[in-house]
């Protein structure tokens, strides 16, 4: 049985009878709820990566460790910026006819976050590895996680756009 199409050239387009208006309110409120899927996960990650200084194995690191702490640390905190960026966007540009504009960047930050969520997740799922078995084992589980997300995340559904 085949997936359905998505909605194809529709979506993009407006649906019938939708105005340019129209279609970019259901655009934006579109990618918001998107957004929100994100954004809880994102501040939990932030939020945890936040405490870990204040653990007692926290020094126990070694110097590769807390810089990959700090990295990720970095990385959460950039992806939770760009994830919520287009929500302040919306509200400083608010009735100032720049919807178009809004909705375009938005798209991008929220791209770039989860660009950046990504990157971080993987970057984690190293460090605890790094941490609980060993270097070699966190250099293949880092791998793998940022295989599995760049695959899931990008190509997937780039191919399908391919389609």
């Amino acid at each position: 049985m085949n997936a359905p199409s998505g909605g194809g050239a529709d979506e993009e387009e407006g649906r019938s009878g939708e105005s340019e208006t129209q279609r970019l309110a259901r655009n934006f409120s579109e990618l918001l709820q998107e957004l929100r899927v994100s954004q809880t996960g994102v501040q939990i990650l932030t939020g945890f990566l936040l405490t870990v200084p204040f653990t007692q194995r926290f020094p126990e690191l070694d110097a590769v460790q807390r810089d990959g702490y700090l990295a990720v640390l970095t990385g959460s905190v950039l992806a939770t910026g760009f994830i919520i960026a287009p929500v302040p966007l919306h509200r400083m540009l608010f009735r100032q006819g720049e919807k178009a504009w809004i909705v375009h960047t938005a798209g991008r930050l929220a791209q770039a976050g989860l660009t950046m969520l990504g990157l971080t997740l993987a970057g984690v799922v190293w460090l605890v590895f790094d941490v609980v078995v060993g270097r070699p084992a966190s250099l293949v589980a880092g791998g793998v996680a940022l295989l599995f997300l760049a695959l899931l995340w990008f190509v997937y559904p780039l191919a399908k756009r391919a389609d």
